[in-house]
């Protein structure tokens, strides 16, 4: 039996089976187009069944080829067969062997993770949030020293691209948080006032919108939803210059990526986001204002007049303090999970993604500070 030469095995291969002599022969080089010639001769040596077989191979075997002659040479010594393997023997058989003379009764079963795998997890989780925190500290550290040089020369502040920033993270998001903030006050001045109706406090739902709004709403929401929408973009903006080794080609160029892409975008939102609040809570106290007219028959006036009576001193103060503060959290967060994509775009999808969820903890949990503090000062 023989096959026709292949591009990968030149050498024409044949096998012969010999019954009388009890000799299969292989001649040439055998690849994977030639395995059906030689599981042709391997089925005829199955039928013949002798009690010694020896195997010439004259040629190399490929790993399909090996892996039917390994079958024949086992099944033959199973059933107490004696097989003899002269000439070239292949590398593959020896691999196949090797393989098959492993010990894996005592590997893990799937699944079962032993005390190494697990120490060795749980040190490679603490070197990475190492990793992480030096990196931060390293963001910190160079962001620092833009803003001071920015700040000893107010030239080197990139004034335009801080305008741009401002308006596609301020003057765009007025919309989204001006509806946002009209529906959430909506609702708490609907909930106050089903509350209170049993009391006959009705009128005290224009106090309860008024400094929920201009205390915790308005800026709170405000920051939830910029970093849900701004803070994702300078993820997924400066991940994408991250892959397209663009900020590598500003530092050849000289220049400052920190001073050119990150501290342009963190001046802007802390800017914006006090705007942005002043905006949420006029849109939040005209949605309880509506609201407290169609339930409980309150003119606007006698809404307004109630509204100055109800406002203290602090009580706006206290929410436009927090303003920037949150700003410069969720800039600091988007921008440094943008430089910090390294491989491929879904690291970018998992780190934009990262960057929203810790802008939104971190500001929440700020928030709680700032009410403690608050507390103890009786502000």
């Amino acid at each position: 039996m023989r096959a026709r030469p292949s591009p990968d095995f030149p050498v024409s291969f044949s096998a012969q089976f010999d019954p009388a002599a009890a000799r299969l022969m292989l001649a040439g080089d055998c690849g994977m187009d030639d395995a059906p010639v030689l599981a042709a001769a391997l089925d005829a040596v199955r039928s013949a069944v002798p009690e010694t077989l020896r195997v010439e191979i004259g040629g190399t075997l490929d790993l399909g080829p090996s892996w039917l002659l390994r079958a024949l040479v086992l099944d033959l010594r199973g059933a107490g067969r004696q097989v003899e393997l002269d000439g070239r023997v292949p590398e593959h058989l020896r691999f196949l062997d090797e393989i098959a003379a492993r010990d894996v009764g005592s590997l893990p079963a799937p699944g079962q993770a032993t005390f190494a795998d697990r120490f060795a997890e749980f040190g490679g989780s603490l070197r990475r949030r190492v990793a992480g925190w030096y990196e931060a500290l390293v963001f910190g550290g160079r962001l620092l020293e833009s803003a001071g040089t920015a700040w000893r020369s107010l030239k080197r502040l990139r004034v335009p691209s801080v305008v741009r920033h401002m308006h596609e993270t301020g003057v765009q998001a007025i919309p989204v948080v001006a509806v946002i903030a009209l529906l959430i006050s909506v609702i708490s001045a609907y909930i106050g006032a089903q509350q209170l109706r049993p009391f006959g406090a009705e009128i005290y739902t224009v106090d309860l919108v008024t400094i929920g709004v201009l205390r915790e709403l308005g800026v709170l929401l405000t920051a939830i939803m910029v970093a849900g929408r701004t803070g994702s973009a300078y993820a997924a903006e400066l991940g994408v210059m991250k892959l397209n080794d663009e900020v590598d080609a500003l530092e050849a160029m000289g220049m400052n990526p920190y001073e050119v892409l990150v501290l342009p975008r963190v001046v802007a939102l802390v800017l914006v986001m006090p705007l942005l609040t002043v905006v949420a809570d006029f849109m939040g106290l005209a949605g309880g204002a509506l609201l407290t007219s169609y339930l409980i028959d309150l003119p606007w006036s006698q809404f307004v007049m109630r509204l100055d009576s109800s406002i203290g001193d602090t009580t706006f103060w206290a929410g436009m303090v927090k303003a920037p503060v949150f700003g410069l959290l969720i800039a600091l967060t988007g921008t440094l999970r943008g430089l910090q994509v390294r491989e491929s775009s879904r690291e970018l999808g998992r780190l934009t993604t990262v960057a929203v969820v810790q802008s939104i903890f971190l500001v929440i949990f700020a928030d709680a500070l700032f009410a403690i503090y608050f507390l103890e000062i009786d502000f």
